[in-house]
């Protein structure tokens, strides 16, 4: 048998060979943008941004259109973003380091992207943007949320965007101080996102770390993520989503939605979560829908989730509302067939909450091998696990009880 065709040599474009200074100071953006166009008709080529340099960068898209497959985004060096240009100034630049229409594409590498989000945070209220919970609201509504996106987010962009992209993975490289979301991965099929840093501070408004929205085929592991928002966030019309061996704090933990706003319709589907950590978060592992919406979250499993110091580690919140009242409305995303095994570790206000709706109960909600306690500390203010039409089961041990499952179907 003759032997096998080696693989065919990749190509470099170094970003320094079209242009770029690199001393943190000189706008490198357009060396990025000649790099990327000719890698693109090379095919099967890297773009390269060396190690020892800070690349100062503007917003940008790098467009697959003209692209053969497989292309690489090497990122060794530092890009840094740069938050004096006059592009942020139109209100219609929402992302800074964009990649669409791309099939194929590897980002990787041993260096930093970095937003320069304080540039941005610092034009809102901080204090205003984070999420805050409140206690013992009517219809069960004792977890109470003002969305970061209210105040002063509207014009921060996204530091790193995959759009309606194919065959996509991002390894190895850090991503911090994202003026909003670090990472979004919108449209897309067949994704992987492993070792990998994400790092902002706790109170940093709106920066989740990886959002995912409308993208199919999706495995994040081994990554490590602290920001001020959702460490993970699973839109409308994700399914097939893996997510293992993932660090979260600080940050609002992992979470599903919120869905339906403004009544839309929302599907999200066959959600796997295991083996992850959350260290002083918000919350856990977290489903919340708006009122009024509709759509269905489905087939979800939480297993082998370890927490430390978090606030309401299991939430279910079909009341979620990002103003100091929302009117009260019959239709709902509904939420069936969402399973917890192994939750363990400790709290700080409560363990469980199940807020479902009215017209719209929980069915198929699975509690086993729940291990949690508060936090061996008396300055917090305890509550018990809480439940409103939830239907479902426990298979002990489940400390504490939740006694206030609903046996059987709606």
């Amino acid at each position: 048998m003759p032997p096998p065709s080696p693989p065919p040599l990749l190509s470099t474009f170094s970003v320094l060979d079209y242009g770029a200074v690199g001393d943190g100071t000189t706008d490198d953006t357009k060396a990025f943008a000649a790099a990327w166009s000719l890698a693109c008709t090379a095919g099967a080529s890297t773009v390269l941004v060396p190690v020892s340099y800070v690349f100062l960068v503007g917003p940008i898209t790098f467009t697959g259109d003209s692209c053969v497959s497989n292309m690489i985004f090497q990122v060794d060096g530092t890009i840094l973003a740069d938050a004096g240009s006059t592009a942020w100034r139109s209100g219609v630049v929402m992302q800074w380091l964009e990649f669409e229409n791309v099939r194929g594409l590897t980002i990787q590498g041993c260096g930093t992207v970095d937003g320069q989000g304080s540039h941005w945070w610092s034009g809102g209220s901080v204090a205003g943007d984070a999420e805050m919970v409140t206690e013992e609201k009517s219809l069960g509504q004792d977890l109470k949320e003002l969305d970061s996106d209210r105040v002063g987010t509207s014009n921060r962009p996204t530091a790193v965007r995959v759009f309606q992209s194919a065959s996509i993975t991002v390894t190895g490289i850090t991503i911090r101080n994202s003026p909003r979301f670090h990472l979004t991965l919108d449209t897309c099929h067949g994704v992987e996102v492993h070792d990998v840093a994400v790092s902002s501070p706790g109170d940093s408004p709106n920066t989740d770390g990886i959002h995912l929205a409308g993208s199919v085929g999706v495995s994040i592991h081994h990554t490590t993520i602290a920001c001020g928002d959702d460490c993970i966030s699973i839109q409308d019309g994700c399914s097939d989503v893996f997510i293992r061996s993932v660090h979260c704090g600080p940050g609002h933990g992992i979470s599903i939605g919120g869905l339906g706003k403004g009544g839309a319709s929302a599907a999200v589907s066959d959600v796997t979560v295991q083996d992850v950590t959350l260290n002083q978060t918000m919350t856990g592992v977290r489903i919340k829908t708006w009122q009024g919406g509709s759509g269905s979250v489905k087939n979800v499993r939480f297993s082998g989730v370890r927490v430390s110091a978090v606030k309401t580690p299991i939430v279910i919140d079909q009341y979620y509302c990002d103003h100091t009242t929302c009117a009260n409305q019959t239709s709902a995303v509904t939420v069936a067939g969402v399973a917890y095994q192994g939750v363990a570790g400790t709290y700080t206000e409560r363990p469980v909450y199940l807020a479902c709706a009215d017209a719209a109960p929980c069915a198929g909600i699975h509690l086993a091998d729940i291990q949690l306690a508060p936090v061996d500390d008396g300055g917090y203010h305890l509550h018990g696990p809480f439940c409103w039409k939830v239907y479902g089961d426990e298979v002990r041990p489940v400390e504490p009880p939740v006694n206030c499952l609903l046996a059987g179907a709606p």
